[in-house]
């Protein structure tokens, strides 16, 4: 029951801050954001928000600063929003797994490009 229980804060948690990224943080850092997850603790005192970002490693370094900056921001309003009783510290992570996606999408396409330059199924 814990897991599932957690499973729902983690994914109420993740509507709220891509809310607030995407609406309320005014910081021109802050690039084009994608809260793709967030894990919580088991006893909801931390929790990591894995964030994706368009553009290229500088950008994603700025943004990911800017986050950090507003970590007590993000922190009180989820508190407030979903009213929990712990407030769990929000850490900003940046989503490498998106990044090989699509590296993998690429070669893929690379392969079938190939492939239908040489006429093959």
């Amino acid at each position: 029951m814990t897991g599932h229980r957690r499973a729902r804060v983690a994914e109420e948690m993740r509507e709220q801050i891509a809310k607030l990224v995407a609406r309320e943080l005014k910081d021109p850092r802050i690039g084009f954001v994608t809260v793709t997850r967030v894990e919580v603790t088991a006893d909801f005192g931390h929790a990591k928000a894995y964030v994706s970002v368009l553009g290229d490693d500088k950008q994603k370094r700025e943004t990911l600063a800017a986050l950090q900056r507003a970590q007590g921001f993000v922190r009180r309003e989820v508190g407030r929003r979903m009213r929990m009783r712990v407030l769990p510290e929000v850490q900003f992570v940046y989503d490498k797994g998106i990044d090989a996606t699509d590296r993998i999408a690429r070669l893929l396409d690379e392969v079938r490009s190939r492939d239908d330059e040489r006429g093959e199924d």
